[in-house]
């Protein structure tokens, strides 16, 4: 559909101390502002979605449009690459931008809003020399000698040249730390969610190791998952970390069937039982990670021929109770994933939903800036589903993908997904997620898809980047669907603002508007009044 309409702090990252969320009240001027910063360049035919922020740090009250609900009380945070410039130098890559947090405090109808950058060792390098001085996603810092090369190889090696920039998502521990994460196991920062301040790293007080891990750990009240991949004896490390501590613990591990390296593993799901661990045949490339200047898999290489697997493992013993192959697929984020049971009641397949990007690994290169910002009018946005798999658990050594509704309901694009979080890792019916209105180059409108009767709605506003919409319940809500989706857009004339839809019909309710415009953003997390600790 078209328009606005729908079809104790320190400085290892211990537990912060108790601070109550600023009262989003009705305040006139800004709290907190920055010069813009020099030397950035523009271009005013570009979509404010990628340009690099203005200001460092921005807080203010927001102009709200339409009527946000009372009971909406608390933080929106969302992550992201908000600067993709350095001095004079401008970054090729999306997931290259230093990160910049975004906030949306609601309380009581009104809003306040605020950005920061992430104050990471990458960040403030750059910021002081002028000039990349780690290892970004699709950049590496400038060498002058062979003898500077070497050095950098060795860095590499020990990861201490791998970045900390922490710019891809926010999560709100069972204890109330607010982490920022990335793929580098370095690269988790702790933020203060009020004020936006760069608490400090979050240190892993194991000895588990590993340079690397899964960008999106799965997150509870009560515990926190991850996946490590193992590029020396391919394969991957499944941990669990219980709230309150910073000490990972081994459940199992699972060994790569295929392949030279552990396929890229940037999310993951889990149900009540088990944890699903995805083998794709994009692997990591230590020989890609080497290069000066990137390839269009980057640090990844495409292996058709080593095949396509889904492992699961049982959380409470750490062994592997299936290993299936299944279609060659590529996908960044996986939905959620739930056990599918007879009539007796026992677990006969793990069925885990992913935003899978029909095996294509365009999508990578796709994301390059200069593509973005070069939208001509012509559809080549690569095509994406809803990825279904069937995992069987009686032995079978083969698995099931297939397309869980029609993608032509949601625009053939799909990516950027929440749920009701009550529902992760269980039988569910309703997604957010990001869609398309063709012909675009990128996700571009907001989609709530319906997995029982295979419909979508869509929310489109022409010109407009909407980044992924976020679920928030109403208190005592009963219903899957009963609550908000909550989305950062990037609109057409410049500016930015919260968008608010009501989640059973996906119509809007209220924006609040920022008096700039903030670039495109990846993921984000709530965290409601008095969970801060």
């Amino acid at each position: 559909m078209s328009g606005r309409r729908a079809s104790g702090q320190n400085d290892r990252g211990k537990r912060a101390a108790a601070q109550p969320l600023a009262s989003p009240g009705p305040v006139v001027a800004p709290v907190v502002s920055a010069p813009p910063r020099p030397g950035l360049q523009r271009d005013a035919n570009q979509l404010v979605a990628w340009k690099s922020v203005q200001h460092e740090r921005w807080e203010g009250a927001l102009q709200v449009e339409g009527k946000l609900p009372l009971w909406l009380d608390g933080t929106y945070l969302r992550n992201g690459p908000g600067l993709w410039d350095v001095g004079e130098y401008g970054f090729r890559h999306l997931f290259d931008g230093y990160a910049t947090l975004v906030r949306v405090s609601f309380h009581e109808g009104h809003a306040v809003g605020a950005h920061r950058q992430v104050e990471s060792e990458a960040y403030k390098a750059a910021s002081e020399h002028g000039k990349v001085c780690y290892r970004e996603f699709s950049e590496v810092p400038k060498v002058d000698s062979f003898a500077s090369f070497v050095g950098q190889v060795a860095t590499l090696f020990s990861g201490s040249s791998l970045t900390d920039n922490a710019n891809t998502g926010v999560v709100r521990l069972g204890d109330g730390r607010v982490l920022c994460l990335t793929e580098t196991v370095k690269g988790s920062i702790v933020v203060d969610p009020d004020t936006l301040d760069t608490v400090g790293k979050f240190e892993y007080e194991d000895k588990l190791g590993g340079l690397i891990h899964s960008a999106h750990p799965i997150v509870t009240d009560t515990e926190f998952w991850t996946l490590i991949p193992d590029l020396i004896r391919p394969g991957y490390v499944v941990a669990r970390m219980d709230a309150g501590s910073n000490e990972r613990k081994f459940v199992g591990r699972v060994d790569c069937r295929g392949g030279p390296a552990p396929g890229w593993v940037h999310s993951f799901p889990v149900t009540d039982n088990y944890v699903v661990v995805p083998e794709m045949p994009l692997r990591y490339c230590a020989e890609n990670l080497l290069r000066a200047e990137p390839t269009p898999l980057y640090k990844f290489k495409w292996h058709p021929k080593s095949g396509s697997y889904m492992h699961v493992m049982c959380k409470a013993s750490g062994n592997i109770v299936a290993s299936v192959e299944v279609p060659s697929f590529i996908t960044f984020h996986f939905i959620n994933a739930y056990e599918e049971k007879d009539e007796e009641g026992r677990v006969t397949a793990i069925i885990a939903d992913c935003c899978e990007h029909n095996s294509n690994t365009s999508i990578l290169d796709d994301l390059r800036l200069n593509n973005l910002r070069a939208f001509s009018g012509e559809d080549v946005l690569t095509d994406a589903r809803v990825g279904r798999f069937r995992i069987p658990l009686d032995g079978s050594p083969t698995g099931e993908l297939e397309a869980a509704l029609d993608p032509e309901e949601h625009g053939r694009g799909m990516d950027m997904c929440s749920i009701n979080p009550d529902r992760r890792g269980k039988e569910y019916r309703y997604a957010y997620a990001c869609g398309a209105h063709r012909p675009c180059n990128f996700p571009n409108t907001l989609t709530k898809l319906d997995l029982v009767e295979k419909t979508a709605k869509n929310w489109y506003e022409e010109g407009a980047v909407p980044s992924e919409p976020y679920f928030v319940a109403r208190p005592g809500a009963v219903e899957e669907d009963d609550g908000v989706a909550i989305s950062m857009v990037s609109a057409k004339d410049g500016s930015g603002y919260a968008l608010v839809l009501d989640a059973k019909t996906f119509q809007e309710v209220a924006r609040a508007k920022f008096p700039y415009g903030l670039p495109y953003g990846l993921h984000c997390c709530w965290v409601p009044r008095g969970k801060v600790t």
